[in-house]
């Protein structure tokens, strides 16, 4: 049943709160460690101590990873990390944003973008939008209040100021969560979310509905892609038809106990 697609906006209202939507354990891990460290260290790096954490989990049995070698520590602390890179084969190609259990939605669009419409994508998780909000505000203040100074760069938007294509937000939360970032994306910017009233149905179609799953993101993704001239906008409906991405019950099956999300 969700009912829970507001959360992280409550938790943006306080300047305590320190808000996390981690998709994966490792990314808990750290995050953890460095919440113990910054609320209980001796407050050497300059951070604020008076915070508290607020970490989502899920109860969604899908694979946890081992933590990648070399990972972005720093950017999954600041918010943002790539954590799949797509194929480098020189066709369009996209950027897909997810947090917590989005990501493995993500991911598989990305895989059903590759091999079905030939689309590159490349996977980041968002662990907090919250937190590259809250930088991004720090950022521009300084910049007001220093305009003799060399401009600052939010961090959101260095990351991604490299990127190719257009950019694509998907998170479990109402898509308000994500737009907190859309000003400082550079380029073209659409999101997926859970807006609406809550109600029960199994995990798949309630995805469907909310058009968060992969097939909705990979029509998205398509439909950004036409609207830059990069993918034929005339298949759109083709797309839209193959996946049902207008009926909850044309789902995959549910692997999850059949239990209500």
């Amino acid at each position: 049943q969700h009912e829970d697609g507001h959360s992280m906006l409550l938790a943006s209202t306080n300047p305590a709160v320190v808000a996390y939507d981690a998709a994966f354990g490792f990314e808990l891990g750290h995050i953890a460690q460095d919440g113990i460290t910054r609320m209980f260290g001796d407050g050497a790096d300059g951070r604020d101590q008076n915070v508290m954490y607020y970490l989502t989990l899920y109860n969604e049995p899908y694979p946890q990873p081992a933590e990648p070698e070399g990972l972005d520590v720093e950017g999954l602390l600041k918010g943002i990390y790539l954590y799949s890179r797509g194929h480098d084969s020189g066709r369009p190609r996209v950027q897909l944003l997810a947090s917590g259990v989005a990501v493995p939605w993500a991911l598989k669009a990305q895989h059903l973008l590759g091999s079905e419409w030939g689309v590159d994508a490349d996977v980041w998780s968002v662990t907090s939008w919250n937190e590259l909000r809250r930088e991004a505000i720090e950022v521009d203040k300084h910049n007001l209040l220093t305009p003799g100074d060399q401009p600052r760069v939010p961090y959101i938007t260095k990351r991604l100021a490299e990127s190719t294509g257009p950019i694509v937000a998907v998170s479990d939360f109402m898509r308000a969560v994500q737009d907190q970032i859309a000003r400082w994306i550079p380029g073209s910017y659409a999101s997926l979310g859970t807006d609406g009233f809550g109600l029960s149905d199994t995990r798949p179609a309630l995805r469907r509905h909310f058009n968060v799953d992969a097939e909705s993101i990979v029509l998205q993704a398509l439909t950004s892609l036409a609207e830059r001239g990069e993918f034929d906008a005339t298949r759109l409906v083709e797309v839209g038809d193959k996946y049902h991405v207008d009926d909850p019950t044309q789902v995959e099956a549910d692997f999850t106990g059949g239990q209500p999300a």
